[in-house]
């Protein structure tokens, strides 16, 4: 069953984050910033009618999602083809110390942004046939009119890109602050930005 509209959010900011620091499917702890994102996207989530809370197995994502679906009283479906895409050897370093590792690499990333791989890792491409089954799982298994999908930035551009049936280069060029939820009409097939702090503006798109 296609759903009336999707909510793509990304897990809270976590102690990787703050130090930039590669995480794919690594996990740090969240922030108590992280901790206060949840409950914000919670609220935003009763907001906008969300019935039934999907996430990515890694555990920032799925406690960020445990709070949304506790205030929510509904409960968590994991999709393991939710999670990040997979940084290989590069999974826990800051870009100072990529660059010196393994030089040369950004640059060839560059290139070719979709298609490139981290080393013993994914690639975007991989990634992309991952979220079209994560999509599958959730609408085809689940009876969900407003569901809400907490995953991250990386994977995020890739369920965006098959929502909206994006080029690559268009869905790469999108970002996900935490604090931004992406709302997708299906129908219409638009989306809109939305803040998940209730002080700020949404941004336009």
């Amino acid at each position: 069953m296609v759903p009336e509209r999707v909510l793509l959010a990304r897990h809270g900011k976590t102690a990787w984050n703050a130090e930039g620091r590669l995480q794919g499917q690594l996990d740090s702890p969240l922030l108590e910033e992280g901790q206060e994102h949840a409950r914000q996207l919670a609220d935003l989530a009763r907001r906008r009618g969300v019935d039934a809370v999907f996430c990515s197995p890694l555990g920032r994502a799925r406690t960020t999602a445990e709070v949304c679906a506790g205030t929510l009283d509904l409960d968590v479906t994991v999709i393991d083809e939710l999670a990040e895409v997979h940084h290989g050897q590069m999974a826990g370093m800051t870009e100072s110390e990529i660059r010196e590792r393994f030089p040369g690499q950004r640059e060839d990333r560059h290139d070719d942004k979709y298609a490139w791989r981290f080393p013993d890792g994914e690639s975007y491409a991989d990634a992309d046939d991952r979220a079209a089954a994560a999509l599958e799982r959730i609408f085809h298994g689940h009876r969900s009119r407003r569901p809400l999908i907490v995953s991250h930035e990386m994977i995020g551009r890739m369920l965006v890109r098959n929502l909206l049936n994006l080029s690559p280069d268009e869905a790469l060029a999108r970002s996900q602050p935490h604090d931004t939820v992406f709302e997708i009409t299906m129908k219409a097939r638009t989306l809109t930005a939305l803040r998940t702090s209730a002080r700020r503006p949404a941004a336009p798109r």
